[in-house]
């Protein structure tokens, strides 16, 4: 029997530094570990970092959105109202979601950073992975397994208001405000 990995970091190349630290250190509340002309190390844990910037000597070109790579790093917050905090204080230093979805699984908030990598923000949706299993083999997520976009500010509203969670993270909450496809901005086409 193997040892199964802990997952440690994600390293983005970019030619951008300065920009994509101060993004990163204010979406994650993190802060820089060690910092020189080719490397950058972020964290927000235990860990000694989370996120490494590797900014090579060479000019690099921006990825674009039919470009073959990662497509976004995911973080999960343990409650509904841990996900909406983070909504407000990003919302206040004016990072705004590129779109929210409720995939039935997750409820979640993707940000795109300066270089245009995505960032999900989610809360699960079910206790146990099991249910979450069971979920994405039923109807409503064959239907649709992206799930429709949300309005985060709704959803704030609505919680301050005395919504439950399992009210919220339900996709009837979502479906109701009859917002555009989130396919389109999940694959840059917005």
């Amino acid at each position: 029997m193997s040892a199964t990995p802990k997952f440690a970091h994600v390293v983005f190349q970019t030619a951008q530094p300065k920009e994509m630290t101060d993004w990163y250190c204010a979406v994650l509340d993190g802060h820089v570990v060690y910092q020189d002309k080719a490397l950058c190390f972020i964290t927000f844990d235990e860990e000694h970092h989370r996120v490494a910037l590797l900014t090579p000597p060479m000019p690099l070109e921006r990825k674009s959105p039919t470009t073959a790579a990662a497509h976004h790093v995911a973080y999960t917050f343990d409650h509904l109202d841990d996900l909406l905090a983070r909504y407000e204080l990003l919302r206040d230093k004016g990072v705004l979601p590129a779109v929210s979805i409720a995939h039935g699984v997750t409820t979640s908030l993707y940000y795109q950073d300066p270089d245009g990598n995505f960032v999900e923000m989610q809360i699960d949706n079910f206790a146990e992975p099991e249910k979450a299993t069971e979920y994405m083999h039923g109807p409503e997520y064959a239907g649709d397994s992206v799930g429709p976009a949300f309005d985060p500010e709704a959803m704030l509203v609505a919680r301050r208001a005395g919504a439950s969670v399992d009210e919220l993270t339900d996709r009837a909450w979502s479906l109701e405000a009859d917002l555009p496809d989130p396919m389109t901005v999940l694959v840059g086409a917005h």
